[in-house]
């Protein structure tokens, strides 16, 4: 099972890299989030390849893609799809039929996701959670696998609309994705300036990545790794007994069951991707900052001493210790 994880990864990771230079963490943890089955919001400046990233991990899993460019005016119905009525050629009545809209696609990349008003932000919500929709009171299934893949610009604020918590907690992981560095760089500038270009051949089939998705879960994850995952949970809250000094002083509001969710599934997918077949405490530390980060909500004393997310995220990994009985 595990060798078998491993392989694809391996076969996947490769065709990716021949497209998308550097950005080696955001890449890995994409592929984790991926084989974890959960969804991820990409934040970076323009320029750094989140669209190509996302476009190409679609383009090698043989995985039918949609873009959704996030507008002040984009409505709900432009994303889930609407009713129409046309007439029967056959028996001249009108009926009703359904059209379906972007997010009926395998991976859909909600670009600049806080560009659209949280009416229209919310038409994913049902999607992320349940994979389905619901129009004119009736219920469409999404295709599997389903993944959202939203991106944010962390510089521009004004008409912006932040995402609610709501729906950040649907997101599995938060991916900052950074500058390359000055190699990688030069070598993004050679290759866009010149004359060859780089088919994306398909690796991985969509019923190979759902394999992928049973066996991570079935990856074993002793009593004690679970425990320290809840702990790091529980030591974020601020109203909670093993909250730490500096998440009473500086934090609102902690991560929530979801988290220790997604942080135990997150490191399950992590350690299968590296050919393990039990979780360690590695894999849940590996794991904690995109999975923490937006969860964790400072208050405004943290803000006005500049003190992050990572910051609290940090102090947890060094704090909360592994409980071995």
């Amino acid at each position: 099972m595990a060798s078998n994880v491993t392989a694809l990864k391996n076969k996947l990771y490769s065709e990716i890299s021949r497209v998308v230079i550097g950005q080696d963490q955001a890449v890995d943890q994409v592929l984790t989030l991926l084989a974890a089955g959960g969804h991820g919001l990409l934040v970076g400046v323009p320029g750094l390849a989140k669209t190509l990233l996302v476009r190409t991990i679609a383009q090698a899993m043989k995985l039918s893609f949609s873009r959704i460019q996030f507008t002040p005016d984009l409505m709900p119905s432009d994303i889930t799809g609407t009713d129409v009525i046309e007439e029967n050629a056959h028996t001249g009545k009108r009926e009703i039929r359904f059209i379906n809209g972007p997010v009926f696609s395998q991976v859909v990349l909600a670009d600049e996701i806080n560009r659209t008003p949280p009416k229209t932000q919310s038409a994913l919500l049902e999607a992320m959670q349940e994979y389905q929709v619901t129009v004119g009171g009736r219920t469409y299934r999404l295709p599997q696998p389903f993944f959202v893949l939203a991106t944010q610009n962390p510089i521009e604020q004004e008409g912006t609309y932040p995402l609610p918590e709501a729906q950040l907690d649907r997101f599995m992981f938060l991916i900052y994705v950074d500058y390359p560095s000055e190699s990688d760089e030069l070598t993004v500038i050679r290759r866009e300036t010149g004359v060859d270009e780089i088919a994306v051949s398909p690796v991985v089939s969509a019923e190979e990545l759902m394999a992928i998705r049973r066996d991570v879960r079935a990856v074993v994850a002793s009593e004690h790794v679970g425990r320290y995952a809840l702990a790091i949970c529980k030591a974020s809250r601020p109203a909670d007994a093993r909250a730490l000094a500096i998440v009473k002083d500086k934090v609102s509001w902690g991560a929530g069951p979801r988290a220790a969710l997604h942080l135990l599934l997150a490191a399950k997918a992590r350690a299968a991707l590296r050919g393990n077949l039990h979780v360690a405490i590695e894999d849940v530390r590996a794991v904690a900052a995109p999975v923490l980060r937006h969860r964790i909500i400072m208050n405004f004393i943290a803000e006005s001493e500049g003190i992050k997310p990572d910051d609290i995220i940090e102090t947890l990994l060094k704090e909360v210790r592994e409980a071995r009985d």
